[in-house]
């Protein structure tokens, strides 16, 4: 009917009810659109705050046809849990609506269809700063959704690209792929290896969700090498075997260093002084200046990290750089029991 209701309780897939607010609703007689803000709680989402909205269409046969409307994207490579030319709307929000449409139809005893087009404000525009255009989202946002709940720093939609990123890379043939931490390192290891976008893994912070992902789909991942990339700081945190290298969840242990450093002979005063530095890159300058290369073994040790989780067959190789996005280490494996390079 007409009825329009501020609020609508929406079921989500492990069986909880949460309340959400109506932005805007408009009736044009044959479509409905209805519309949403997306709160992302505390995840770093660029579409927090963004208005969602669904155009609902009824069809004489019966079914749910999705399509995507402005701001969606749609699939244009394989690897993705969804076909070419698909809407980039995931299963798991597909069988929510498919759901809770049901539902009402039995509700009213209606025995057509549904054709729901699903759209984000400014979501072409939004898409840019995402991972879409590199895994072949192309004009818009994916809605991914996997329990439809937000948890404080989860960066599950962060995760979740850096698993399709891996997926549309290997899927596509490519069996190098790169994984930096920012956009820095990123350049250095994609200009060395002359790599194209779709083998580069933008991870930040989550080195494990890339170890992890390789070692649970080991079977289906079809990869010869990773490369990683990240800023010195970030590479001492994983030779610590950190798989979280946000400095919230670890912070840089200049007592690990002073041990580092230690191993490398170097003399008491030096030791002292990186105990009392302040930054992992003020260290890195004290042992540069005396011919120390704390930077290699950092990268050997973070390599020693990586090994433990990824799985055997794929060939591993760390690099460090500095500010100034010079590469400071680097470690590559040992050709014992693997073919020489």
């Amino acid at each position: 009917g007409n009825k329009q209701s501020s609020v609508v309780s929406v079921t989500l897939p492990k069986g909880k009810i949460v309340e959400l607010t109506i932005h805007s609703f408009q009736n044009a007689g044959s479509v409905v659109r209805a519309s949403t803000i997306k709160d992302a709680g505390d995840d770093p989402d660029v579409t927090h705050g963004a208005e969602v909205f669904i155009e609902l269409k009824l069809l004489a046969v019966s079914g749910i046809v999705f399509k995507a409307a402005k701001g969606v994207g749609t699939v244009t490579r394989d690897g993705l849990a969804l076909g070419i030319g698909e809407p980039a709307i995931n299963p798991i929000p597909r069988k929510m609506m498919t759901e809770h449409l049901e539902k009402i139809a039995q509700q009213y005893n209606y025995q057509g269809g549904f054709e729901v087009s699903v759209g984000v404000e400014r979501g072409d525009e939004l898409a840019l700063k995402t991972m879409n255009p590199r895994l072949g989202i192309i004009g818009g946002l994916s809605i991914l959704g996997t329990t439809g709940i937000v948890r404080p720093f989860s960066c599950a939609a962060y995760i979740a690209s850096i698993h399709q990123g891996i997926d549309v890379a290997t899927t596509n043939g490519y069996r190098h792929i790169a994984a930096s931490t920012g956009s820095s390192s990123e350049t250095v290891i994609r200009d060395h290896y002359q790599l194209p976008e779709i083998a580069l893994i933008e991870m930040g912070d989550f080195v494990g969700a890339v170890f992890k992902h390789l070692k649970n789909n080991r079977q289906r991942i079809k990869l010869d090498k990773l490369s990683i990339c990240g800023g010195f700081g970030k590479m001492t945190k994983l030779a610590q075997g950190h798989m979280d290298l946000h400095s919230k969840a670890s912070s840089i242990d200049l007592d690990f260093l002073a041990e580092q450093v230690t191993e490398l002979g170097a003399s008491a005063e030096l030791v002292e002084q990186v105990k009392n530095a302040n930054t992992s890159i003020e260290v890195l300058k004290l042992c540069q200046s005396n011919n120390i290369d704390l930077a290699s073994k950092i990268c050997q040790q973070a390599l020693a990290s990586a090994r433990k989780i990824v799985p055997d067959n794929v060939e591993l190789e760390v690099w460090a750089i500095n500010r100034q996005s010079l590469v400071v280490g680097k470690a590559v494996e040992s050709s014992i029991g693997k073919a020489s390079e």
